[in-house]
């Protein structure tokens, strides 16, 4: 036989079930219905559903049948008008067959001795099963072995997937670790892995996290839609679908093979923390990647999901809370605490909108762990066992996990990596940084200013010597001819140099190597200003200053320096009078020229 396609719709007084037979034999088929029971056979098609509520046989019912589609259209009246049928979208729950469940101990008391009794329903015994070939044990032999998955149901997996293991999950051996130690070991990885770097590079370069913090998932607009609607009575909210199930998800809820699960208050618990885990990683991903999905989605969700990755087992909501965060900021590329806020806010709009919302979540997760090789391991471990069942859940438990999540707070300081801290101390030296680039900017512009001022001032006292200078030079024109006029200029030349020696010659000599050679610098400048313009002796007179400026000559070589000028100039004026009518030439510089030779006698004639 073959189960079909099917979906439920309903509103206050009727049952719609839409059954897709194609190829089947209209004419041949058989509808029976009684109070929570529906079967349909078509052949080749059969289906056999447990309503979540009753319905009767009044004469209102209608069956119709759509050749082009191929479908049966089958309307059955409420029993109870008005009813609302919870569950309706739960497609799996609906397959399965009604069965009566005691809770209670099966015990019968004869005499003095108690017997157990084990009810067990019979079924066909399964000749093809597995066989195993008989081993004998001795106690304490064997290792215990710890468990894990779904309501901790499972043990014993990863001894047989030790290849696959280092892909899928953090935890070496599983098996033989205790879940404490698994959450010692867990925190000890995760404050070794943390980079304060990274982190303080994405808290201050946000825009790429900023944008995807605008997107918009799904539920978003749901939640909005719900939330649009809370003044209106329950049922007619109820009458409402903010959950739409595509017909591949549907097909996947047909071949899920219905389940019942047993479990105490404490696995309960571990089932609906480890649920709020794997909610928040998910969170995770459809915001980091605007819905798309891509190779690291399945890396995403089971590494930022310790449930998933270090098979966790929570005791409370804020431990779940703080362990997503910590792995936030620990493994992604983006490792931002707005991703972690916008994760639980989005995990609570999802509780609230009911196990379809969260079935239609999970679904997406066991697509994406089926699509990549080794994490469909976690589909067998946990999310297949939580899509079969979150479909029998009562709305009401999710109700109050969503409003217990929603009052859970999370700060910075709850991670154990002193986030806080951290961020103050970047702070401060961004200001530091900040506070030393505007100093220097307004020593750029000041310094222009202060050149401009020193320029001026050069320029004020160089005019005054120039002045000097040429008071100087007019005196001793009256007295002499033309040519001292160039005595002068090389006296001035003179008193810029420390200790000179000066030979019979006119060859002078200095024992301080760098001032003579800036003093020989100027000489040839000096040998060439006979024959330039004034504009050019004004900036030699510049630079002649600047140079005083700059070298200023002890005491003694002063006077010294002095002492030997004067006999200089008293040597020059003697040969200049011996011979009024002769010529005092100076010898012209030639090509290559000596850095010590500055003037030369008389003729020779004279002499």
């Amino acid at each position: 036989m073959i189960t079909p396609a099917f979906e439920l719709t309903q509103d206050p007084d009727f049952l719609t079930i839409i059954i897709k037979v194609p190829y089947a034999r209209a004419s041949e088929f058989d509808v029976y219905f009684e109070g929570e029971d529906f079967k349909f056979y078509a052949k080749p098609y059969f289906l056999r559903l447990t309503l979540p509520g009753r319905i009767v046989e009044d004469g209102r019912e209608k069956a119709s049948y759509n050749t082009d589609k191929g479908t049966f259209t089958i309307r059955l009246p409420k029993e109870i008008p008005g009813q609302y049928f919870e569950g309706l979208d739960m497609l799996t729950s609906l397959l399965a067959p009604k069965k009566s469940r005691s809770a209670k101990p099966l015990v019968e008391e004869i005499g003095m001795t108690k017997k157990i009794l084990f009810i067990v329903e019979e079924e066909e015994f399964d000749w093809e099963i597995e066989q195993t070939p008989y081993q004998e044990s001795v106690e304490n032999t064997l290792p215990l072995q710890h468990c894990y998955g779904f309501g901790n149901l499972r043990s014993g997996v990863f001894q047989r997937l030790q290849d696959e293991l280092s892909d899928v999950i953090d935890i070496k051996d599983p098996d033989q670790t205790p879940a404490d130690e698994r959450r010692r070991k867990r925190l000890a990885a995760e404050t070794a892995k943390f980079d304060p770097d990274h982190y303080l590079a994405d808290f201050f370069e946000d825009e790429a996290i900023q944008h995807v913090l605008k997107y918009k998932p799904w539920w978003v607009d749901a939640h909005r839609k719900m939330s649009a609607l809370q003044g209106e009575s329950h049922q007619e909210r109820d009458t409402h679908t903010f959950v739409v199930f595509s017909e591949e998800e549907r097909e996947q809820l047909r071949k899920f093979t219905n389940k019942s699960y047993l479990l105490d208050k404490r696995s309960r618990h571990h089932v609906y923390l480890g649920l709020i885990d794997i909610l928040l990683a998910y969170c995770y991903e459809i915001c980091i990647n605007e819905g798309d999905k891509n190779v690291e989605s399945s890396w995403n969700v089971r590494k930022l999901s310790a449930t998933l990755c270090w098979l966790e087992s929570f005791t409370s909501i804020h431990d779940v809370l703080v362990s997503f965060g910590r792995r936030v900021l620990c493994y992604p590329l983006h490792r931002h605490f707005g991703l972690v806020t916008r994760a639980c806010s989005d995990t609570v709009m999802i509780l609230q909108l009911g196990k379809a919302a969260v079935l239609k979540c999970l679904l997406d997760i066991h697509k994406i762990f089926m699509e990549n090789d080794p994490a469909y391991i976690l589909n067998d471990l946990f999310i297949t066992d939580y899509c079969i069942w979150i479909q029998k859940t009562k709305s009401k438990k999710l109700a109050a996990l969503s409003e217990s999540l929603q009052k859970t707070t999370l700060a910075k300081s709850h991670m154990g990596f002193e986030l806080e801290e951290l961020e103050a101390a970047a702070v401060l030296v961004q200001e530091e940084e900040s506070a030393l680039k505007a100093a220097g900017t307004v020593s750029k512009q000041q310094l222009p200013s202060s050149e401009s001022e020193t320029s001026d001032s050069e320029e004020s006292s160089s005019t005054s010597s120039s002045e000097t200078e040429g008071s100087d030079s007019d005196e001793r024109e009256s007295s002499t001819s033309e040519d001292g006029k160039i005595n002068s200029v090389q006296g001035t030349l003179q008193e810029e140099r420390t200790a000179p020696l000066i030979d019979c010659n006119g060859l002078r000599q200095g024992t301080n190597t760098s001032m003579s050679e800036v003093s020989d610098e100027k000489s040839k400048v000096s040998l060439q200003f006979t024959s330039v313009p004034g504009k050019l002796i004004e900036e030699l007179e510049k630079q002649m200053h600047t140079a005083i400026r700059l070298s200023e000559q002890p005491e003694g070589l002063a006077s010294a320096s002095c002492i030997l000028q004067e006999q200089e100039e008293d040597c020059v004026y003697d040969r200049l009078s011996k011979d009024t009518t002769g010529k005092g030439n100076f010898l012209e510089a030639s090509s290559k020229t000596n850095p010590l030779l500055f003037l030369c006698s008389t003729n020779d004639d004279e002499d």
